[in-house]
Order: structure tokens, then C-alpha cells, then sequence
């Protein structure tokens, strides 16, 4: 799927139902003969392992089959209407304005895929970091140039905090270059206090995105919702209804109807798993429900204690993750890429936490990495970073 403009052409006519619903991410299923004549032998190999045939889970009118990255969990295939997607981008396009999009993220995922579909919408072609286009790692100078080739006019783009921290971190250059866009989506995961106040500071226009798959992308800007989504709070969990909402799991009625239940007025709801509050119209996440220890007999939130831990200049960027503990049953352990004192670090962080979430949620351990590992989609690999951390505790290293 690095063919860009290939991948292009498939999705208009996934999109306007001339074409075949496309698979990205995850292993091709029952590929299906082009649906239409294919304009070069590229496409036609774009075709032959990305699209899908005719299924009785596919509903009529599904563009993508999309395969989560399972950062926290197992992945799941979402599969996700033409109307679901361009409800998305036309209410982000409809709030932010049209213009050209810089492609940085894999179009196998959704807020990659949204690049392009808010590009269709708007009438414009994306332009394609090289790292997408031809596979290799991300790099400062390439958005740097890519972002000259936008030319005049209003230019977007959608990164995940990691990118944006190594751009910050480049030079001057790079910084200008972001400084340039109209706005820059930051969606994935938290974006932590110090990393926005850095972006805020080079005079990045910033817009926080919350929302998923599910959700074609996200549906949640700065707190507010787009246009035609609906949020409410159940037992604690977030909710959200309206027009960007999926189909369900391919192949997985039951997951369906448990991720997506109907209310008594007929309206259908996505469980998005996240704890939260909506005051006033505006949503505010606290952490993932299932993100929980029990440390000595208390929960735990390892996402409150993310928070807290990144409030330390020399953690910023750091991941807090579950571990085994001989005394307390559970505790959780620090993990940061880099060289970082980490005594100081780590009684820097206890010290933020007991403070700000309690004496029980303070983390008995910190681990460096010399390099995050990241999904493809960008975020931090969150269960091969558990995996590390409790071998290396295991092993007294």
C-alpha cells in the first residue's frame, strides 16, 4: 500500500460504489477480481490484495476493512461505510476549511486513511511524505520538503506525539515548517502538557483529536464534538453515536452487538472503552477502563499515573506499564527511551504521583530503552514494552 496514488483511485471508487471495499492492514481476505478496468499494473496489484468480495458481514455500502493495532489489546478488523467516512472528513473539512493535506501517517490505519479521504472531499491532491511513499523511517528534512511542495493556499496535516516531538526536537527548520500549517491533528494517543506547551511555543497550531477506528478517525476536536456526533457517559465509560459510527467487527456479530448497543429510541451507541466526563458539551478522558492494576488491594489507573509521571521534564514521552510484584501483587514500572538519570527520575515521578493520584499508584520501577518501540501506526507499542519490563525485572536488570 505504499502506492499512494494507486490506493487513491481504489478508494474513490470504494467510496462513490463503483469499486471493492478495500482491507488495509492486517492479511487480505478473499480477494475479489477488480471491480472495474485498473488504469496500470500497480493498481491492478493493489486491487488484487487489498480488496475484498462480496460477504454476508459486509454490509452494503462498506468501503474499508480496517485492521486496529492493537496497542493496548487484540486487533480487530472495523469494518467502515463510505458514509461513515465521509460524514468524518466532510465535518472536518466543514470546520477547518479545505485545502491540501500532507500525507505522514500509513493510510492502512484511519487517521491515515482520513488524509486521504478529507482530500477527496476537498477537491485536492495530498502530498506523500517519502516515509509513505517509499517505506523508511520518519524524518525531519523529508517533512521539511514535503511540506514546500504543498504549495499556496490552506495546508493540514495529522501526526501522532511522537512525530511531532521529533520534529520539535530537529531544528529550527522543521519547526517553521509545522509553524506553516493551518492546523496539525494530533491524534493516537495523550499528548503530554509539556510536549503542547513546546508546540504552542514554536506557534504550531495544534487540534487534539479523540476517537478511533469505530469512529472513522476522530470525531472529537479539542473536546468538542463534529458535527452530528453525540457523546454521552455510561457507568463512567464514554459513548458516542452518530454518522461516522462503523458497521461492527468483520466476522464477529457478537463483539458487534456488545461494542455497539442500541438504546431504547433506537439510537446506536460505540462503547469506546475510555473513562471520562462530557461538561458542558465538551469530553474529557481520563484513561482506558481496562488500564487498571490492583496494587495492594487499591486500582490503580496506569493511565492517571502516565499523566503524572509525564509532568517530569525528563519524562515526558515515557509509557507507565503493569508489572508483577512479590509484595503488593501488582505496581507499575516506568519506561523511557534515551539516557536519563533515573534515580532522580524516578523519585521525581513517585513524588508527582503520590501527590496528584495517590501513594498507592506510585511506581516502584524505571526502565530505559534506547530506542520506543512503535506499531505502525506510530504509537508506542505498549504490550511489547509490558513484555520487556517484566523480563528485565524478572532477571534483576
Amino acid at each position: 500500500m505504499t502506492d499512494v496514488a494507486a490506493l487513491t483511485r481504489a478508494l474513490r471508487a470504494a467510496l462513490d460504489g463503483s469499486g471493492s471495499a478495500l482491507r488495509l492492514g492486517g492479511e487480505p481476505v478473499a480477494a475479489a477480481p477488480a471491480a472495474r478496468p485498473q488504469e496500470n499494473a500497480r493498481e491492478q496489484d493493489v486491487a488484487r490484495e487489498g480488496s475484498l468480495s462480496s460477504r454476508d458481514d459486509l454490509l452494503p455500502g462498506a468501503a474499508a476493512v480496517i485492521t486496529t493495532s492493537g496497542s493496548t489489546g487484540h486487533p480487530k478488523s472495523v469494518v467502515l461505510s463510505a458514509d461513515a467516512l465521509l460524514a468524518s472528513a466532510r465535518a472536518t473539512v466543514g470546520l477547518l476549511g479545505a485545502g491540501r493535506w500532507l500525507l505522514a501517517l500509513t493510510p492502512t490505519y484511519v487517521a491515515g486513511l482520513q488524509v486521504l479521504v478529507r482530500s477527496v472531499v476537498s477537491g485536492t491532491e495530498p502530498v506523500v511524505l517519502p516515509s509513505i511513499a517509499h517505506g523508511g523511517r520518519f524524518a525531519a528534512s523529508d517533512v521539511i520538503e514535503a511540506t514546500d511542495a504543498l504549495g499556496p493556499g490552506p495546508r493540514y496535516t495529522a501526526l501522532v506525539p511522537t512525530q511531532l516531538s521529533d520534529l520539535l526536537d530537529a531544528d529550527a527548520a522543521a519547526a517553521r515548517a509545522l509553524a506553516s500549517f493551518d492546523a496539525v491533528l494530533i491524534g493516537g494517543q495523550a499528548l503530554a502538557p509539556a510536549l503542547a506547551e513546546r508546540a504552542a511555543a514554536a506557534g504550531v497550531r495544534i487540534v487534539r483529536t479523540y476517537g478511533s477506528s469505530e469512529t472513522a478517525g476522530g470525531c472529537v476536536y479539542d473536546g468538542a464534538p463534529l458535527d452530528g456526533v453525540r457523546l454521552r457517559v455510561e457507568a463512567g465509560e464514554v459513548q458516542v453515536a452518530g454518522p461516522t459510527l462503523a458497521d461492527g467487527y468483520l466476522g464477529d456479530p457478537a463483539l458487534t452487538a456488545a461494542v455497539f448497543p442500541v438504546d431504547a429510541d433506537g439510537v446506536r451507541w460505540y462503547r469506546t472503552g475510555d473513562a471520562g466526563s462530557v461538561d458542558d458539551g465538551m469530553l474529557r478522558i481520563t484513561g482506558r477502563i481496562d488500564n487498571v492494576i490492583v496494587s495492594g488491594g487499591v486500582n490503580v489507573s496506569l493511565d492517571r499515573v502516565e499523566r503524572a509521571v509525564r509532568t517530569v521534564p525528563a519524562l515526558v514521552a515515557a509509557i507507565v506499564v503493569g508489572v508483577p510484584d512479590a509484595r503488593w501483587g501488582e505496581a507499575s514500572a516506568i519506561v523511557v527511551a534515551g539516557d536519563v538519570d533515573e534515580a532522580a527520575a524516578l523519585a521525581a515521578a513517585r513524588a508527582r504521583v503520590e501527590a496528584e493520584v495517590g501513594g498507592a499508584a506510585r511506581p516502584a520501577h524505571l526502565l530505559t530503552v534506547a530506542e520506543m518501540p512503535l506499531l505502525v501506526s506510530g504509537k508506542p507499542d505498549r504490550r511489547a514494552l509490558a513484555a520487556h519490563a517484566r523480563a528485565a525485572l524478572s532477571a534483576g536488570t
